[in-house]
């Protein structure tokens, strides 16, 4: 059920304590205490499980240091680039790997650090599983002393390989369960729903996408965040400031009061004529107690035979205190042509349909000749 986008919540300020600056955005309290229970869970079943899996032996560490620093980003930062499975099981693998051979073919170690850490950057970059903790694998590898010589290439797979599985395997059964979206996924970018080459209506005006490219180029500097991501952070940014500079309009200023609506009850017949009669597109429809349900159009009506239950829509819903330009995503989505005013309870106080939002918008543009640019 899509809802508007809310402008009420209150500004933080930016740095309340400067001394603990800079801070991840969007880090939360909550955040914050689930990336320490899945940490406090994960590595120690982690160890536990490699413990089990090949005994406690003097010559086998049950969990190497690098997994702690893989935990942080994994339960911490888990929409990161640097926390997706391969990052962690192909960046600490290979990183270890780089780090072996380092030690093999340079005696002195001091060279060796060096030239481990530089080639698991390499080897990582390469293979697209760039890992900070990675380094710290590299470097484990070749001063870890006799436990990491008796294994030799072996070490890279065993622990390294085995602890970085097991901790993604279950950072993804905790992600699951506390309902985190990981693996992360960068949103598609939005197409048009008319099957045409145009792009989305939402995309024809402000930036492109060719904009963020020169804007990264221009910045000369790397970002921990995926680029659809930017990208969608960046049309939040643009729709948060077109409300809060026209915060004193809400829903409730707009919208149709006098709703034409039916009953799940009704036919299909009955709902195509009231469509065609008032000229609308979409019909709320309500339960026997009065309550939205869905909402039905005549391209959902093509399909209905006896019935309007089985081919309700899913309806785009609103308070009447909601910023009535929080619901521009929604209405020019391509799909939905009316979002329906309901209280708590879900009984309908009106309709705000595009014709609705785009009047509200003609009057806030400017009045006076000398502000309005010539059409040619």
């Amino acid at each position: 059920m899509q809802s508007p986008v809310s402008s009420k919540a209150g500004s933080k300020p930016a740095h309340r304590f400067r001394l603990f600056s800079p801070i991840l955005a969007g880090a939360t309290l909550r955040e914050r205490l689930v990336a320490c229970i899945g940490a406090l869970v994960s590595i120690g079943l982690t160890g536990l499980i490699s413990g089990y899996l090949f005994g406690q032996g003097p010559y086998l560490p049950l969990i190497v240091a690098p997994m702690g620093a893989s935990a942080v980003l994994l339960f911490a930062v888990p929409a990161s680039p640097l926390a997706q499975p391969w990052s962690i099981i192909g960046g600490n693998t290979i990183s270890a790997l780089m780090g072996i051979v380092a030690a093999y073919f340079i005696p002195d170690p001091i060279i060796a650090i060096g030239v481990g850490v530089s080639l698991a950057i390499g080897a990582m970059s390469f293979t697209r599983c760039l890992h900070p903790p990675g380094g710290a694998a590299a470097l484990t590898a070749v001063l870890g002393g006799p436990v990491v010589a008796s294994w030799g290439f072996l070490f890279p797979f065993v622990p390294v390989g085995l602890n970085s599985c097991i901790l993604v395997g279950l950072g993804l059964v905790f992600h699951k369960l506390s309902r985190r979206n990981y693996p992360h996924v960068a949103p598609k970018p939005v197409e048009n729903t008319h099957q045409t080459i145009d792009p989305p209506s939402s995309q024809r005006v402000g930036f492109s996408e060719e904009d963020i490219d020169a804007a990264l180029e221009a910045a000369q500097e790397t970002f921990d965040i995926d680029r659809g991501d930017l990208s969608r952070l960046l049309r939040q940014v643009e729709l948060h400031a077109i409300i809060r500079a026209n915060a004193g309009i809400d829903c409730a200023d707009i919208m149709s009061r006098d709703v034409i609506g039916i009953n799940e009850d009704d036919s299909p017949d009955h709902a195509r004529r009231l469509l065609l009669k008032h000229n609308i597109r979409t019909l709320p429809v309500t339960d026997d107690g009065g309550r939205l349900i869905g909402t039905v159009g005549l391209r959902e009506l093509f399909e209905a035979t006896e019935r309007i239950r089985p081919v309700l829509s899913k309806p785009a819903i609103a308070s009447a205190s909601d910023p009535a330009l929080s619901l521009l995503p929604i209405l020019t989505d391509g799909r939905t042509h009316a979002v329906i005013i309901v209280d708590a309870d879900h009984r309908i106080h009106g309709l705000i349909s595009q014709t609705d939002l785009l009047s509200a918008i003609a009057r806030l543009l400017p009045t006076d000749p000398a502000t309005v640019p010539a059409v040619a």
